[in-house]
């Protein structure tokens, strides 16, 4: 039979939430961060782009498709990730050979091995600094003070390397590196915390108040850890291939989300510095973004269908920037205006310093 809710509780929802909460995304205006001049939307990077590109655009690609066919589209399986980008996989994944997390959870008091499958969504940017690579001093961007210039609503603190929950809680070992500890190669560790905005927060309250069952509540925060730090030149020396850009890799700079408290599993966002083709007193610097979405997250539409003003928070559609629930230009904007937003914030930095 299904659930009644009371009277006062829908007459809630229904105030609470204005009617725009119901529109299809299709309806939905584009944020401000999606149609700016200086962002150009591509297909996919190309190794040609280096020659043409000026400095102060930048290229963007997710590989998404129009919203309102496929609320999906920009996220692919993890495991058709690895077979069909082998090399974007293995860059751009916490550690090289990541597989999809394995562990034991306990439900009532029975211990089941469970496999978790994973979805990623990737964006890619590409622009032109005019200076050489030997101008640009990465380490100055691998550090507290950079992070809280890029996003500021995202608050940021030191974490020392043996608090990083992977190392110090036995039922996170699934993400710890197996060939070294989290922010032990010379990364600094950093414990992240984004509190969700806008509209979020009251829709969070309302899917809660709907008694989903307390393993599924939402917290109204988004809370990480992650490592940032300016990769070897050992390292960075094979990216060349995933750039697909022939001239040497000049450097690299990455963050790994190694833990998060809710919806994914991990992030990076990675940075290479090469010179351009054409001219070496110029630098190309390719950006990656993958953020990898639980896939049992997105499966969660049953429990908000009952209530038709809750029809437009279903999780897959706040994520990728399909709902009217989202609003700003950081993680409550969607994946996709983050990422966007990111990788125009970076290069704003490079050309500035």
């Amino acid at each position: 039979m299904p659930r009644q809710f009371p009277a006062a509780l829908l007459v809630a929802l229904a105030v609470a939430v204005p009617a725009r909460a119901q529109e299809t995304a299709k309806d939905l205006p584009k944020p401000a961060a999606l149609v700016s001049d200086r962002v150009r939307d591509v297909p996919a990077l190309a190794p040609g782009d280096a020659a043409s590109l000026k400095p102060g655009t930048v290229l963007f690609s997710d590989r998404r498709e129009a919203a309102s066919t496929n609320p999906e589209s920009g996220l692919i399986a993890f495991d058709a990730w690895c077979k069909s980008r082998p090399q974007e996989a293995a860059a751009l994944s916490p550690w090289p050979g990541y597989t999809e997390p394995e562990y034991t959870q306990t439900v009532n008091g029975v211990a089941k091995q469970r496999h978790e499958a994973l979805k990623v969504y990737v964006a890619e940017g590409r622009f032109v600094v005019a200076k050489p690579p030997s101008a640009i001093d990465l380490s100055a961007f691998a550090n507290l003070d950079f992070l809280a210039r890029m996003d500021p609503v995202i608050r940021h603190k030191r974490l020392e390397p043996a608090e990083a929950t992977p190392t110090k809680d036995p039922a996170a070992a699934f993400a710890k590196r197996p060939d070294r500890p989290w922010c032990g190669a010379g990364g600094v560790c950093i414990e992240s915390r984004y509190d969700l905005e806008g509209k979020l927060p009251l829709g969070v309250k309302l899917a809660n108040k709907l008694e989903l069952g307390s393993s599924k509540r939402i917290a109204e925060f988004v809370s990480f850890q992650s490592e940032l730090r300016v990769l070897p030149p050992a390292e960075a020396a094979g990216l060349a291939a995933l750039t697909k850009i022939d001239t040497p890799v000049a450097g690299g700079l990455e963050q790994t989300i190694f833990w998060v408290n809710q919806i994914l599993r991990f992030g990076k966002f990675l940075a290479v510095m090469q010179p351009a083709p054409d001219d070496p007193n110029r630098t190309v610097v390719t950006t990656y973004m993958a953020l990898a979405i639980k896939a049992d997250v997105l499966e969660r539409k049953q429990e908000y269908a009952r209530v038709p003003v809750l029809k437009n928070l279903l999780p897959v559609q706040v994520l990728m920037g399909n709902s009217s629930f989202n609003t700003g230009t950081s993680i409550s904007a969607g994946v996709p205006t983050y990422a966007r937003n990111r990788i125009v914030a970076f290069a704003d930095a490079l050309a500035k310093r």
